[in-house]
């Protein structure tokens, strides 16, 4: 065995330390400065320093695995040792978790490949991104792939781009609802955090999958007439803060500021939380209508607001979007199509 896992280990005055011997020789780290990662375990509180040490464990770990099993950091001369050193390199900047994680599953997918061939040959990187049928999912791959293509290539990797064009997402047509008050009932009865969602989803035009999930009662004003949300959790990424209209306000129950509106946490439920619970809504459901999604509620709301307002500059504000073009898309299959049209050059002009 060139190396050994990593063990984490405490002194008596409660400093962490890893301890492992790698080709016979033994070693012991308190810090990642050996790998060039700044991370210090023992500068987290006490609590917190042997999870933070295992941390450590596997970053040193990893990095001996993809490096031939040695702290030298001069680039490899051979492909297999010159691929390992450029994707440690790659994983060493500050990526997010999510986006590291996708990196690391690629790169070694594409590794078996680097060991046979000393690249990466093109047929396989077609076929590779061929298995995927779903749109979203070949094109997000297509995307994190030939950025990892594209890195080694400028770091001296001989590789091919891949030429895969990305594929056109078909657009999903969400049906606005006719009757949204005997809707709203048939959903209060099924589920009250559907319900709710629903509600702020039609009445604040959020965008329910993550807006109005990670929404936090510190977001609402005190007098629950206002919701302000930050650009980060916003698709716009600009702020948004809009009105809470009264047969909202009846609904809704302040709780503590930190905590999650639909938990009554601090965490929110996850990604999928509104998905699934509208899938099982839609099983059950006898009102609603085949391709009326969880986002007609956020159509509806836009034809609501254009009809009593008549302008198109105010939906846009309302839904905040950053191009009228985009308010548009929500007011398609209206009897004002052609009327929206003179609007619109009005209010540029």
């Amino acid at each position: 065995m060139r190396v050994t896992y990593p063990k984490v280990c405490k002194t008596i005055d409660n400093k962490y330390y890893i301890d492992f011997t790698l080709k016979g020789k033994r070693y012991r780290l308190k810090n990642g400065n050996k790998i060039k990662l700044k991370f210090n375990p023992n500068s987290f509180p006490l609590k917190q320093r042997k999870k933070q040490t295992e941390v450590l464990a596997k970053e040193v770990y990893d990095y001996l695995e993809n490096n031939n099993y040695s702290f030298d950091n001069r680039v490899p001369k051979d492909e297999v040792g010159l691929y390992n050193y450029l994707v440690t390199q790659k994983l060493n900047e500050p990526l997010s978790k999510k986006y590291k994680k996708t990196i690391e599953s690629i790169s070694r997918d594409l590794r078996g490949q680097v060991l046979i061939y000393k690249t990466i040959p093109i047929e396989f990187t077609n076929n590779y991104l061929r298995k995927y049928n779903n749109t979203t999912s070949f094109n997000t791959t297509r995307r994190h792939l030939n950025a990892l293509l594209s890195y080694l290539r400028v770091n001296g990797f001989i590789v091919e781009i891949c030429p895969l064009k990305p594929r056109k997402q078909t657009e999903k047509l969400h049906k606005p609802i006719e009757d949204v008050a005997l809707l709203l009932d048939e959903i209060k009865s099924f589920n009250h955090n559907l319900f709710i969602c629903c509600l702020l989803t039609y009445g604040c035009l959020l965008r329910p999958h993550r807006e109005v999930r990670q929404l936090k009662w510190r977001d609402i004003s005190d007098d629950l007439r206002y919701i302000s949300i930050g650009g980060d959790r916003v698709k716009s990424k600009r702020n948004r803060i809009v009105p809470i209209p009264e047969f909202i306000r009846r609904e809704l129950k302040i709780g503590e500021k930190e905590n999650n509106i639909f938990t009554n946490t601090p965490i929110e439920f996850n990604n999928h939380y509104f998905s699934n619970l509208w899938e099982r809504f839609k099983l059950s459901s006898k009102f609603l209508k085949k391709e009326q999604t969880l986002y007609s509620f956020r159509h509806s709301g836009a034809i609501e607001i254009f009809k009593r307002t008549g302008s198109i500059t105010k939906l846009q504000k309302a839904m905040g979007h950053s191009s009228i073009n985009v308010s548009l898309t929500y007011l398609r299959g209206t009897s004002k199509s052609f009327t929206l049209i003179l609007l619109l050059f009005h209010e540029v002009a």
